[in-house]
């Protein structure tokens, strides 16, 4: 984080002789080599271990919790097993897509990169959903026994969780890309604030911040809730694997 200060001090602070300023990343601002670094080690290997890690975590709770519905059990590990088919087929599908944004609509000049980079998202999900269907309905059992649920749990319920995991995190990454990039007008208007002082900078951009918590937080709570009341806690558990499903695709975005 010092050298992300740092680089934004020395090039649009301090600048060059005769007022002249640098962008961040400029190959003339002294800093740029520690703050690509600090962005490397932070954002690819920070925040990629944080994810694959809850990743990982959620895929061990999804087949623990798996392993108490007898049906499941009774099928074998074809069934059991069904959680790491998620996080596998959403690598796939992730690489599958990445040629759309290398073959099929390549960047030819800046303005492009933020629409393919959507595409991709979205395009990654839809296929995720088409692909997820008969693998759920193929390897879960017809009917299922869960704990917690009155009524008999089918494999639809929980491809269903899956879906509205899946969607609930892409509708997030684009509600996080409105409130934190420039293109929009949060941003923008958290700009336009500080021309008054840093105090009014501060309350508008903290402001903004619970702001862009209130609709991730409904979704993951409708999400919680939908996957709750038609699965019980496995389909909270593989609701949470959908929705982390594209995260090579997210992480690709960032970086």
């Amino acid at each position: 984080k010092a050298a992300d200060v740092g680089a934004d001090l020395s090039g649009k602070v301090i600048g060059l002789k005769g007022g002249k300023k640098l962008d961040e990343d400029s190959p003339y601002n002294p800093a740029v080599i520690a703050d690509n670094v600090g962005d490397n080690v932070g954002d690819v290997a920070g925040m990629g271990s944080d994810l694959f890690g809850s990743l990982g975590e959620a895929s061990c709770a999804a087949m623990l919790i798996g392993s108490s519905v007898v049906e499941i059990t009774e099928v074998g590990w074809a069934a059991l097993v069904y959680p790491l088919y998620i996080s596998s087929i959403g690598a796939l599908v992730c690489l599958v897509l990445h040629f759309l944004a290398t073959d099929i609509m390549p960047v030819k000049k800046e303005a492009d990169i933020e629409t393919v980079l959507k595409i991709q998202l979205i395009g990654t999900s839809l296929l995720m959903t088409g692909v997820m269907y008969p693998v759920t309905v193929g390897f879960l059992p017809e009917t299922m026994t869960i704990q917690g649920v009155p009524r008999p749990v089918t494999s639809d319920n929980v491809y269903g969780c899956v879906l509205f995991g899946l969607w609930a995190g892409c509708a997030i990454g684009f509600i996080t890309e409105y409130f934190t990039s420039h293109t929009y007008r949060p941003v923008r208007d958290v700009a336009k604030s500080c021309e008054t002082g840093a105090a009014t900078g501060i309350i508008y951009g903290l402001a903004l911040g619970y702001l862009s918590s209130v609709l991730p937080v409904a979704l993951i709570a409708g999400a919680i809730y939908f996957c709750v009341k038609t699965t019980g806690m496995y389909g909270v558990a593989v609701g949470s694997i959908g929705m982390l499903s594209t995260l090579a695709t997210c992480l690709t975005i960032d970086v």
